[in-house]
């Protein structure tokens, strides 16, 4: 191996017995592959990874790790081109940012145009005028949503990271790299949002603002009562009852068989689940946490049972079109179609909007879920079990909110430990001391004055 630049003796040497280790060690510090050549190959041999996991690593090859990092050759990488990468990344969300209050801009004056339209009054000349205005601001519009990205979250750059330390560690393993850089990058904390509860004063402040005061929001039990009395007569209303009640996900909401139902026994399986990439769904097993018994309710059971009725009925009606899909599946479409992941997360923001309540996202039906379960005074064992969690730990600081009645419960509980001679709490006259002679006088108060006698004595 051939290398040149160096500027003393020494520091040749120097880098002539780092190579000589690494070749001792047994890479190939001969080759001339590069790191897009080694990422599309690290790619190639994931095929046991579930689907999900090996998008997402698609993902950020593509978007990220090739684009920055693929021209460099495998023997040259270090620690600088990493940190330029997330540099270049940073960069980019500056010009991104620039680009959505653009967007932000011409919606605004798509919506005033169309407004004005709206009421333009008088002539046809000027209700034409308007209408032309309105046009000319949708087409600007379009045209300033292409090529529009989200923005990198914190998030997203440290799964960045560590689909770029998963390929390291693969290759020092393999002897084609000798240092797992990512593992040195210095990559900005994640905010994970906390979940709060709709309390009254929040509920006052969207209505005045309309803005969340985090992305992941749970109902009070009104607020929830309130919906479910809602969408009683919806369609789907048992499946709704589900989501609350029993917390699954969506995806192992929509690839639930009836084979896996016992109405009988108040219970259900979840053994499978569908995966959304691309709006395209997948059949895939869950992981083994996430294979689970659920007991269902008594109020859900009876919906779940009214429901195989409503679906069998659906299935006379649509057999002698020849249309009926038999896919199996416990909630479906009027045509037995499985309904997508997507669809009920749409449907279920529609309703929510239609009841008027605050907004909770469907995902926060399982916050609510755990939530509703400690308030009932539900073990969290119990809780971890029925979501499918792999610890308790994560149940507690991740899918459980504190309601206004535990903080209520938690100070009385708290108070009523100290013990008290009195129940109300009043506070107590302390004891007169005795009287003393031959000292100076004390302070008495004059009754006919405002002021107290400092106890002088008038003048003789």
């Amino acid at each position: 191996m051939r290398r040149g630049g160096f500027p003393r003796k020494d520091a040749a040497k120097t880098k002539a017995s780092e190579v000589y280790h690494d070749a001792v060690k047994g890479t190939d510090v001969l080759s001339n592959a590069t790191v897009k050549e080694d990422l599309d190959a690290w790619l190639k041999r994931k095929w046991s990874l579930a689907r999900t996991t090996s998008h997402g690593y698609e993902e950020h090859v593509r978007l990220y790790l090739e684009p920055h990092l693929g021209h460099i050759k495998r023997r040259d990488l270090k620690l600088r081109h990493v940190e330029a990468m997330y540099d270049a990344i940073e960069r980019e969300n500056a010009e991104r940012l620039i680009h959505h209050a653009r967007i932000v801009e011409l919606q605004e004056a798509r919506d005033a145009a169309h407004t004005a339209w709206v009421r333009a009054a008088g002539k046809m000349a000027a209700r034409r005028a308007a209408r032309r205005v309105y046009l000319d601001a949708n087409a600007a519009l379009h045209e300033g949503r292409r090529g529009k990205r989200k923005i990198t979250s914190a998030a997203t750059l440290h799964r960045i990271n560590a689909t770029l330390s998963s390929f390291l560690g693969t290759g020092i393993k393999r002897g084609d790299y000798t240092t797992n850089w990512a593992r040195m990058v210095e990559l900005p904390p994640i905010k994970r949002p906390k979940a709060l509860v709709w309390t009254p004063e929040r509920v006052a402040e969207w209505k005045r603002t309309g803005t969340k005061p985090s992305p992941v929001m749970v109902w009070t039990p009104e607020q929830t009562g309130e919906f479910l009395d809602f969408i009683a007569d919806d369609r789907l209303c048992g499946m709704w009852h589900g989501f609350i009640f029993r917390g699954p996900r969506r995806g192992e909401m929509c690839a639930l068989p009836w084979t896996e139902v016992s109405l009988a026994g108040s219970r259900f399986r979840i053994s499978a689940q569908n995966v959304e990439i691309a709006y395209r769904v997948y059949d895939e097993a869950p992981k083994q946490d996430s294979v689970r018994t659920v007991t269902l309710n008594a109020l859900t059971r009876e919906l779940w049972a009214a429901w195989r009725e409503t679906q069998e009925q659906e299935r006379q009606q649509w057999s002698g079109e020849k249309a009926w899909v038999e896919s199996n599946r416990v909630w479906t479409q009027e045509n037995g179609e499985p309904l997508h992941p997507d669809w009920i997360s749409r449907r279920f923001n529609r309703l929510v909007e239609l009841s008027g309540l605050p907004p909770i996202r469907l995902h926060d039906t399982r916050h609510l879920s755990a939530t509703l379960a400690l308030l009932g005074k539900a073990d969290i064992k119990v809780v971890q079990e029925r979501l499918g969690h792999s610890s308790r730990q994560i149940t507690s600081d991740t899918y459980t909110s504190v309601l206004p009645q535990l903080l209520t419960a938690e100070a009385e509980s708290t108070s009523a430990v100290v013990p008290r001679s009195r129940k109300d709490g009043a506070r107590q006259e302390k004891p007169k001391p005795p009287e003393k002679h031959d000292e100076a006088p004390e302070t008495v108060v004059d009754p006919e004055g405002d002021e107290p006698d400092e106890g002088f004595c008038p003048a003789a």
